[in-house]
């Protein structure tokens, strides 16, 4: 795959052949017209393979993006992830190459592009420790609003396209390493996600979190603590959000396939109380998001 970064493992597949290169034409690359997937390796496996692979099959749906049968994708995940203790697999699915213009092509051949990024095997123990005892797990984290907004367009609300520019931007935004995260408004003003993460608020009454309708993707994380914290009877609302919500919280969440689940600390000067926090459905979330695909 060229030159690789130092201590670093790096395997991919494009269309299943073990290369790194792609048709200059590819609508991916022209126009961000196709899908992806981040998913957490534990153990030589994915973790949440089935609910990653479940979302790309309703982007592909939207879109009109014909797919591989998933059998193949988890064949070459598969050779991919062995031997990976801890890393990160990620899936692209574009429409393929095409001729000039926006029209989509007759006769699509979609380009599938899977790679791993690791820790080499020597150092993979490390990391893995490393991991398990990030302190922003249990110290929380502080986050920052952007300045950039999310444009409101409902047909790619949810979806995980391609097209990441305005969370590039976002996260152009600061460079101060005690920064984690940074939360998005829309064009309307509501409150919807982070650059990387969705966003959990903690009341009185239970949990709420933004609304995925207008904007901004609809992870996998987020899906999981959905179904988990219904399962555990807690009261979650899905709704339009403002900052003035975010303020009068009495604590809040953000979740992502890779970190899990992170606390915030702090907000524009607002401190939050941690001990506040659901730690019994925190820590329930988290252990199902790094568990390795059982039936792998």
């Amino acid at each position: 795959m060229g030159s690789a970064l130092p201590h670093r493992l790096r395997r991919c597949l494009i269309n299943g052949e073990a290369r790194s290169d792609i048709d200059v034409r590819d609508r991916g690359l022209a126009y961000g017209d196709g899908l992806f997937e981040t998913i957490a390796v534990r153990s030589g496996r994915p973790c949440c393979w089935l609910d990653h692979l479940d979302r790309l099959a309703r982007g592909a749906a939207r879109l009109r993006l014909p797919l591989p049968s998933p059998a193949r994708l988890k064949t070459e995940a598969n050779q991919l992830v062995e031997g990976v203790e801890v890393g990160v697999l990620k899936v692209m699915m574009t429409r393929g190459p095409s001729a000039r213009g926006y029209r989509l092509p007759s006769d699509p051949q979609p380009t599938r592009i899977l790679f791993v990024d690791a820790p080499a095997a020597d150092r993979s123990d490390a990391v893995a420790a490393e991991a398990r005892q990030d302190p922003r797990t249990e110290q929380g984290v502080e986050v920052r609003l952007c300045e950039t907004r999310l444009g409101i367009n409902p047909q790619l609300a949810g979806l995980k396209h391609l097209n990441r520019l305005e969370q590039v931007l976002a996260r152009s935004e600061w460079s101060e390493p005690s920064i984690d995260e940074g939360l998005m408004l829309d064009a309307e003003g509501a409150l919807v996600c982070g650059t990387m993460s969705n966003l959990f608020l903690v009341t009185e009454a239970g949990l709420e979190t933004p609304l995925i309708d207008r904007c901004g993707v609809a992870g996998t994380a987020r899906g999981r603590l959905l179904r988990i914290a219904a399962e555990a009877g807690y009261q979650v609302q899905e709704r339009r959000l403002t900052l003035d919500h975010l303020i009068r919280a009495q604590g809040a969440l953000l979740t992502n396939a890779l970190f899990g689940v992170w606390p915030i600390r702090s907000f524009d000067g607002r401190e939050f109380d941690l001990s506040l926090l659901p730690w019994p459905l925190i820590d329930r979330v988290r252990e199902q998001l790094m568990q390795p695909e059982s039936h792998w």
